[in-house]
């Protein structure tokens, strides 16, 4: 996507996102601490998840967002071996925490809501301040668009984070302990409660 500049005046166009598809050995290859891909850029890499070192590595996207440049990197990973399980953990999840376990293990999790509503009311109170008659052309000033999505995007990205991080946790205990995991189900409870006599 582009934006912003008026080609015609001699001004380049701002890059908002980028996004590029790229195949192992012939589109891209990672070598000494650098992606290099092909055509002559070479980055730097500054953060790897090495816990996925060991599997071989797929097709990548390439991004570009918010003035940074991110690679996904695709893993083959083999499919678990199945197991029976001995017994269940259950899973409840509500709007703040995050609850597991079974008749001799009892685990609390927070869901991270209220670190996340902290930065959505601050997205709330810069949108409504700048909305006010007082700043007419609010919509049209690209630092306070982008502060209020980056507030937006900072909230999802800690609900996100907590949920796959709590999930990992869950599946490991199954895992150690042989256990399978169960949730329940809500759907259809307000008609099944209906019929109740």
């Amino acid at each position: 996507m582009l934006g912003g500049g008026n080609p015609s005046r001699g001004r380049r166009p701002r890059v908002e996102k980028l996004s590029m598809l790229l195949h192992q050995g012939s589109g891209y290859r990672v070598r000494d601490g650098y992606v290099e891909i092909i055509g002559g850029v070479r980055l730097r890499v500054i953060g790897w998840d090495r816990r996925y070192d060991c599997y071989p590595s797929g097709e990548v996207r390439l991004t570009y967002k918010s003035g940074k440049m991110v690679l996904w990197v695709s893993k083959r990973i083999p499919k678990p071996e199945s197991y029976t399980p001995r017994d269940v953990v259950g899973v409840d999840v509500n709007e703040e925490k995050i609850v597991y376990g079974d008749e001799s293990i009892n685990v609390e999790r927070s869901t991270g809501i209220g670190r996340a509503e902290r930065f959505k009311v601050l997205a709330e109170l810069l949108q409504k301040k700048y909305s006010s008659p007082r700043y007419p052309t609010w919509k049209r000033r690209r630092g306070i668009l982008d502060g209020i999505r980056a507030f937006h995007e900072k909230a999802k990205n800690i609900l996100v984070d907590n949920a796959r991080k709590v999930a990992r946790e869950i599946a490991a205990t199954a895992k150690k302990l042989g256990y399978a995991v169960t949730r329940e189900n809500l759907k259809g409870l307000n008609e099944s409660l209906r019929k109740l006599p």
